[in-house]
């Protein structure tokens, strides 16, 4: 393996799935902002779309996802590119 291509600085970060509100912790070189209060412990935080809480493969569940807003904001965003 090479030397100094591995981050040496690894934390502990807060992963939050924001579907559902499932946080979990883990060792991570994560950048962020912001920080969660977990058992009386702050850690970084990392806000997350989907994890194996919510995901369909994990769960056997289908979710209804609202995707019609982010076609209406891409439509929007690129409107005069789609009409050619």
């Amino acid at each position: 393996m090479k030397k100094g291509i591995h981050p040496e600085e690894y934390r502990l970060v807060a992963f939050k799935d924001m579907s559902n509100d499932h946080v979990f912790i883990t060792r991570s070189t994560a950048d962020t902002k912001e920080t969660i209060d977990v058992d009386g412990t702050n850690y970084p935080l990392v806000k997350i779309e989907i994890s194996s809480e919510s995901h369909p493969f994990y769960t056997g569940k289908m979710k209804l996802v609202d995707s019609a807003g982010r076609i209406d904001k891409f439509k929007n965003k690129y409107k005069k590119h789609l009409k050619k």
